[in-house]
């Protein structure tokens, strides 16, 4: 299930627009709610939403399409890179996915009537998409040359644990459920990769390490930075992070063997249309609106979806260790979504 484009966009516009034109909400106080929702003065007459604006159900489903968005699409996304590297150099086909995406977005939003971001949000924008797509994808990619996928997978899962302590800098907290879900869903991972291999070098597992916790300093740290309104900030990002993975493939001296195959093609227009555009925006429509445990809850929930589609697409069987599993996973999840409640 996909997120409509259109409505993402709406979606966005609409919360940047509140952002600024509002008052800071002190912790405790009603105006802190997430999804939209609004409240006020006993006896006060209640004002129609503007138009465009989430009400509390409509700002609850789109909360829930955007998670949708993530868990699936980014889950699927594992046979899509691993098509796009049979024809891309790691660091050169991950550039151009972004790059290609951030410029689409780009156009299409200045096309709409957006603004341009100015000097200070496009700092705010190369930092989000350092960390996100150099740190954090670009880390992956290359660190995934020596280590095992069970031992990436399970670093990789750590983002929600990283996001948790670095939002503390802010003076957010897990709640208990939060926590629980946390640590359940992660031993669900654990589970889940008992079977494969765990080999890894030194180097390969500390690049994961920060890539991880690059990751996720990055959705923390975007709440608090200066970001272009709605979609733009997204598209923004892409390019910077693109255009700073495109330049380190090129450092890396990294040369294409010959013409990319259809299938890595194909893949990557995958990629770009499904991973960056939808996913990737619905992932910064996310970290506006949900606390950082839920958010970034799809590094548990992405396994469990690759594991699911290869069942179904591909007649892979499951074991009873990863039927095991998936319970510990999606109870962590549903854990975690319990514990969302309002922003602090």
């Amino acid at each position: 299930m996909n997120l409509p484009f259109s409505r993402l966009l709406r979606l966005h516009a609409t919360e940047r627009a509140e952002a600024s034109g509002s008052q800071p909400a002190t912790a405790g106080s009603e105006s802190a709610q997430p999804d939209g929702a609004q409240t006020r003065s006993p006896g006060a007459p209640e004002v129609p939403p503007r138009p465009g604006q989430a009400t509390g159900k409509s700002a609850w489903l789109s909360t829930g399409l955007a998670l949708l968005a993530v868990y699936i699409i980014w889950g699927s996304t594992y046979l899509a890179i691993r098509e796009v590297l049979k024809g891309f150099p790691p660091f050169l086909g991950a550039g151009f996915r972004f790059l290609i995406a951030g410029v689409i977005l780009y156009l299409f939003l200045r096309l709409r009537g957006a603004p341009a971001p100015n000097r200070r949000q496009w700092g705010g924008a190369a930092i989000v998409g350092g960390l996100l797509l150099v740190g954090g994808n670009g880390g992956v990619v290359f660190a995934e040359q020596y280590v095992a996928s069970g031992v990436a997978a399970l670093i990789v899962a750590t983002v929600p644990l990283w996001a948790v302590l670095f939002a503390r800098i802010w003076g957010r907290w897990p709640r208990r459920a939060e926590w629980a879900g946390l640590i359940v869903g992660f031993v669900g991972i654990v589970l889940l990769n008992l079977g494969g291999g765990l080999s890894a070098t030194p180097v390969g597992a500390v690049i994961l390490l920060l890539a991880a916790s690059s990751w996720a300093l990055g959705s923390v740290w975007s709440q608090h930075l200066p970001l272009p309104s709605g979609a733009m900030s997204s598209a923004a990002e892409m390019l910077a992070g693109g255009s700073a993975l495109v330049l380190l493939g090129l450092a890396h001296q990294e040369r294409f063997a010959g013409p990319p195959p259809a299938v890595s093609l194909w893949a990557l227009g995958y990629l770009i249309v499904f991973g960056s555009l939808v996913a990737f925006s619905a992932y910064g429509y996310l970290l506006k609106r949900v606390r950082p445990a839920l958010a970034t809850s799809y590094a548990y929930a992405n396994p469990l979806v690759a594991l699911l589609l290869g069942a179904a697409l591909a007649g892979e069987q499951i074991t009873g260790i990863e039927g095991l599993a998936l319970v510990f996973i999606l109870t962590g999840v549903a854990l975690v979504i319990l514990g969302r409640g309002k922003h602090k």
